[in-house]
């Protein structure tokens, strides 16, 4: 099963796995939708997530949604500098 990706207008940090290409069955209170990408069939879905769970919830629901975490921040350069400065050398 080819899986669709789409990102939500309504929410930027919403996304969505749907079995159809033109995400007609996403949920309209979070579009519009714009698709971002396809999964092959022969290839693992992103993040690590399990197609077998994405492909079940298609079968039941049409659709899955899930929500991008934002990154941690990098630590600022003068806090990165004193660790490194109170690290004994080996």
């Amino acid at each position: 099963m080819r899986i669709f990706m789409f990102k939500s207008r309504a929410k930027a940090d919403l996304r969505a796995f749907s079995g159809e290409p033109a995400g007609l069955k996403l949920p309209e209170k979070y579009g519009p939708w714009d698709p971002i990408g396809v999964v092959r069939p022969d290839a693992s879905p992103p993040h690590g997530f399990s197609r077998k769970t994405i492909e079940a919830a298609i079968a039941r629901d049409s659709f899955q949604l899930w929500v991008m975490q934002p990154l941690a921040k990098p630590a600022p350069a003068k806090a990165r500098a004193a660790k490194a400065s109170a690290t004994p050398a080996a």
